[in-house]
């Protein structure tokens, strides 16, 4: 696969940021060339989560800021991407009460105004009471904290996209 084809097929592992696809390509092939075809999700994620920690400090900013807020406006206007669509809706984030979307757009608000980023979290698989609690505990972390907390929550959000892909 070349590398053309190999961004366009996995560009999207990492919200809006196709320059880790980039990276973990050109690494691989560094390495010795490409793993043998069938890959598993595993190995392209070791790749391209090595490729996102070597990125820059404002590379990884970026990184994290181009993830929409849970249950946010962007989800409300229907615009998220198709993968985050899937997920927050398989956390039941599409179908909130008025009183839900107001606790989750007040934490939303804390939680930026704070850190200076979106709250980030591996939401599929987790309830609505599992995520706000995080964001109540996570709310205590110093922004150090914060930042490694929401690679390592991207990290996860991209292998299980991976495993999607090619399951």
């Amino acid at each position: 696969m070349n590398r053309a084809s190999f961004v366009s097929r996995f560009g999207g592992v990492f919200e809006h940021s196709p320059w880790i696809a980039e990276a973990a390509y050109d690494a691989m092939l560094q390495q010795g060339g490409l793993p043998a075809e069938p890959w598993t999700a595993e190995v392209l994620h070791g790749a391209m989560a090595a490729a996102m920690r070597a990125g820059s400090e404002a590379q990884k900013r970026a990184l994290i800021e181009a993830h929409p807020d849970l249950a946010g406006r962007l989800a409300q206007a229907g615009r998220l991407t198709a993968e985050s669509t899937r997920e927050q809706a398989s956390a039941g984030l599409d179908l909130l009460s008025d009183a839900e979307r107001a606790r989750f757009t007040k934490l939303n608000e804390r939680y930026k105004a704070k850190f200076g980023i979106p709250f980030i979290m591996a939401v599929k698989g987790r309830t609505k009471e599992e995520i706000l609690a995080a964001f109540e505990t996570r709310l205590e972390n110093d922004s150090a904290a914060e930042f490694n907390t929401a690679l390592e929550q991207i990290e996860r959000i991209a292998l299980l996209r991976l495993k999607e892909m090619l399951s």
